[in-house]
C-alpha cells in the first residue's frame, strides 16, 4: 500500500527518490517524505502531508542533496496522516527507516525501548524499527548485523530501506510480507516497492524473496536468505517503458485504461488459441496433467478480483461442468474449510501482491487442496512466483486505484481456463471452436461499446446530485453489476449496492423511489423475460432505471426509463461487454462530483498488508 524508494550513486539521489515518490502515487498514501546522507555526513529529512507535490515544493526551500537517501509514501494504519508520522523516522540523528507493512509486536518493543531510554515522536509501529536498529548498532553491530537481528525480533510483514550515518556507502534493505525490488544501474543500486517506480534510471531487476536482506552499495549487492546464507537472485530486464505509465492524452489514469481494455484482450490472447483451440501450455510446464487430476475448482481473491472470480464460476460450472467455489481470502485464512482432494486452488489479482490472497494460496496449500494456478498482471510479483501454473493477463500497467483492464484481462483468462477444463468434463470440440470465436471478437465488441461515452457522459449529469444507486444483473451478470457499483463507490464516493435482480422483493425494493437511481445490464439471454418482470416492479414504484440492454432485447424507454443500447453480443462474453459500459458510467460521474479519480480517497492500488 506504502510506497518506498532508496538509492544509493555518485550523484544527488534526491531527484531520483522524488520521481520514485511520483510514480508510487497510484498505490495510494496521506503523507511523504525523504531523508539523505549529506556530503557532511549529516541525515537531512524533509517530510510533508497531502500530496507528493506538497512535498516537492517543501523540497525546494530546503535544498536537500546527498549521494544516499531513502524516500516514501504513506498510507495509514498505524497513527493518523501527519507531518511526526510520515516516514522516514530517525533515530538520534543517526539511523534513518522508511517501512512499508504492520509490526505486530509493536507495543511489546515500544515498553522494551522505553524502559531504555528511547523517546518516541509518532504512535507508528515503525518507529520501533529505527529504535531497534540503533540499539543493535550501538551494541557494536554493523548495519547489515543490526538490521538482521531486528528483524529476528520483529513479529509481522515488513519492506525496510534503512541507512546511518556511520555507514554512509552502505543501503540496507529487507523484506517479509511486503514486496521489495532492487533496481542495477552502472555504479549505482536502487529499492522500490514496484519497478514503476525506477524505471527513469533502470530496467534491470532483483526481485528479493520473503526473508532476504539485501547489502548494498554503490558497486555491489549481496543478497542473504532468511536463513543467512548468501544467495543469488535471478536479474530481470522489465518490458514496461518508462513512458507505459504516463497519461498521455487522456485526463486521468482510468480513463486511459479503460481505452487500453481492446488491445490488453487481444495481448492476452495472443499466443495462447492456435487453428480455434486454446493451448494447454499457455499455462505452464506440465499444465496438462495438472488439468487431468483436477476435479473441481477453488477461487480466491479480493475486491474486483473476486468478482472476476464469480463470474468464473458461473462458467466453470455451466459451460464446463466442473464444481466451483469462489472465497473472499480474507475469510478463506481464517475459517476452516473442508479441504476437497484434487481441488485446482486458482488466485486472482492484479498485482500479485495482495497479502490477504498470498496468505490464502498458503492456507491452501498446507491443507493440501491440491496444485494452484495464479491469474495475474505482475509478472515479478510473489504470488506469480508461488504458484504451479500461471496465465499472466498481460494488461499492462494499471495506475488507476478502480481497477478496469485487469479485471477484464481476468474475465479473458477464466474463460480460457473454463476452457482447458471443459476438455476433461464432457465440452465438444464444437463448443470450444465457438467459444474462442467469440473470445476472439471482444476486442473489437469493447472497441465498439467504448462509441457509446459520449451518451454515457451524458446519462452520468443525472447522478450529481445522487447519494445512493441500486445495480441488477441477474447470472453471470449480477457479479458485472457488484462490480459497477464498487467502481461507483469507489470513485464517487456515493453509496451503491448491487442485488440479483430476483431478489428485488426480497428487500431491496423498499429503497426504490424516484431519488434512488437503477442501473441494470440485460444482456439478451435466457432470463431476460424474468428480467423485464423485475424492470416493471422498478417502474410502478416511480423508480428512475438506466438500463444498458442488448440491441435486441426489445427493452423500451419511458419516462422513467433511459436505455442504451449495446450491439448484439454473445451470452458467454457478455460479462466482459456489459462491465465497460458500467466503468465509463462511474468515471464520468466521478468527474463531475470533482472526486480525486485516480487516487480515491482511503484507498490503495495494492492492498499488502491486513
Amino acid at each position: 500500500m506504502c510506497g518506498i524508494v532508496g538509492a544509493i550513486a555518485q550523484r544527488n539521489v534526491a531527484p531520483i527518490l522524488l520521481e520514485g515518490l511520483k510514480r508510487l502515487e497510484y498505490r495510494g498514501y496521506d503523507s511523504a517524505g525523504i531523508a539523505v546522507l549529506g556530503e557532511g555526513g549529516e541525515l537531512e529529512r524533509v517530510r510533508t502531508t497531502g500530496k507528493v507535490a506538497e512535498l516537492a515544493g517543501a523540497l525546494e526551500a530546503s535544498a536537500l542533496d546527498g549521494p544516499i537517501g531513502i524516500a516514501h509514501t504513506r498510507w495509514a494504519t498505524h497513527g493518523k496522516p501527519s507531518e511526526a508520522n510520515a516516514h522516514p523516522h530517525i533515530c538520534r540523528n543517526r539511523v534513518a527507516v522508511v517501512h512499508n507493512g504492520i509490526i505486530e509486536n509493536h507495543e511489546e518493543l515500544r515498553q522494551a525501548q522505553q524502559a531504555q531510554g528511547f523517546t518516541f515522536t509518532s504512535d507508528t509501529d515503525t518507529e520501533v524499527i529505527v529504535h531497534q536498529v540503533y540499539h543493535h548498532l550501538d551494541a557494536g553491530k554493523d548495519l547489515l548485523d543490526a538490521v538482521r537481528d531486528t528483524c529476528a525480533e520483529m513479529e509481522g510483514a515488513y519492506a525496510l530501506g534503512v541507512i546511518t550515518t556511520g555507514e554512509p556507502d552502505r543501503l540496507v534493505a529487507a523484506r517479509r510480507g511486503s514486496p521489495l525490488v532492487v533496481g542495477i544501474g552502472i555504479g549505482e543500486h536502487f529499492i522500490a516497492s514496484d519497478v514503476a517506480a525506477l524505471l527513469p534510471v533502470t530496467q534491470r531487476f532483483v526481485f528479493l524473496e520473503d526473508g532476504d536482506i539485501a547489502d548494498i552499495r554503490r558497486d555491489s549487492l549481496v543478497i542473504h536468505d532468511r536463513d543467512g546464507r548468501v544467495v543469488e537472485r535471478e536479474e530481470r530486464l522489465s518490458e514496461l517503458s518508462a513512458d507505459s505509465v504516463e497519461r498521455g492524452k487522456y485526463r486521468h489514469y482510468m480513463e486511459k485504461e479503460i481505452y487500453e481494455q481492446p488491445r490488453a484482450i487481444a495481448d492476452t490472447l495472443e499466443g495462447r488459441i492456435h487453428q480455434g483451440r486454446v493451448i494447454e501450455e499457455a499455462f505452464g510446464a506440465g499444465a496438462g496433467e495438472i488439468f487431468d487430476q483436477v476435479q473441481g475448482v477453488h477461487i480466491i481473491a479480493c475486491g474486483t478480483s473476486f468478482h472476476a472470480g464469480l463470474v468464473g464460476r458461473y462458467w466453470l460450472e455451466s459451460i464446463a461442468g466442473i464444481p466451483c467455489s469462489v472465497e473472499v481470502a480474507s475469510e478463506f485464512r481464517y475459517r476452516r474449510p473442508v479441504v476437497r482432494n484434487n481441488s485446482l486452488i486458482v488466485t486472482l489479482s492484479q498485482s500479485g501482491e495482495t497479502a490477504d490472497t498470498l496468505a490464502g494460496l498458503e492456507e491452501a496449500r498446507r491443507l493440501g487442496f491440491g496444485h494452484s494456478l495464479s491469474i495475474c498482471n505482475v509478472a515479478e510479483s510473489s504470488l506469480v512466483r508461488e504458484s504451479d501454473l500461471v496465465l499472466m493477463t498481460r494488461a499492462g500497467p494499471e495506475i488507476g486505484v478502480a481497477s478496469t483492464k485487469a479485471f477484464t484481462t481476468q474475465l479473458v483468462a477464466m474463460m480460457l481456463l473454463t476452457i482447458v477444463l471443459g476438455r476433461r468434463f464432457g465440452m465438444t470440440p464444437d463448443t470450444e471452436t465457438e467459444l474462442v470465436r467469440q473470445l476472439e471478437s471482444l476486442p473489437r465488441q469493447v472497441e465498439d461499446v467504448l462509441g457509446l461515452d459520449d451518451q454515457i457522459r451524458q446519462l452520468a449529469e443525472s447522478f450529481a446530485d445522487k447519494h445512493n444507486a441500486l445495480f441488477l444483473g441477474r447470472g453471470a451478470q449480477y457479479p458485472v453489476a457488484m462490480e459497477g457499483a464498487l467502481k461507483l463507490k469507489e470513485i464517487s464516493y456515493i453509496h451503491a449496492e448491487a442485488y440479483p435482480a430476483g431478489e428485488l422483493k426480497h428487500g431491496p425494493l423498499a429503497l426504490i423511489d424516484a431519488d434512488m437511481p437503477v442501473v441494470v445490464v440485460a444482456p439478451n439471454n435466457e432470463l431476460l423475460e424474468k428480467l423485464k418482470s423485475n424492470l416493471q416492479e422498478v417502474s410502478a414504484r416511480d423508480g428512475r432505471m438506466i438500463v444498458f440492454a442488448d440491441e435486441n432485447a426489445g427493452v423500451s424507454e419511458s419516462e422513467v426509463t433511459r436505455v442504451l443500447p449495446v450491439a448484439p453480443t454473445d451470452d458467454c462474453i457478455a460479462p466482459v461487454i456489459f462491465t465497460v459500459p458500467l466503468q465509463l458510467l462511474a468515471y464520468h460521474v466521478a468527474v463531475l462530483k470533482g472526486t480525486d479519480v485516480d487516487q480515491p480517497r482511503n484507498l490503495a492500488k495494492s492492498v499488502t498488508v491486513e
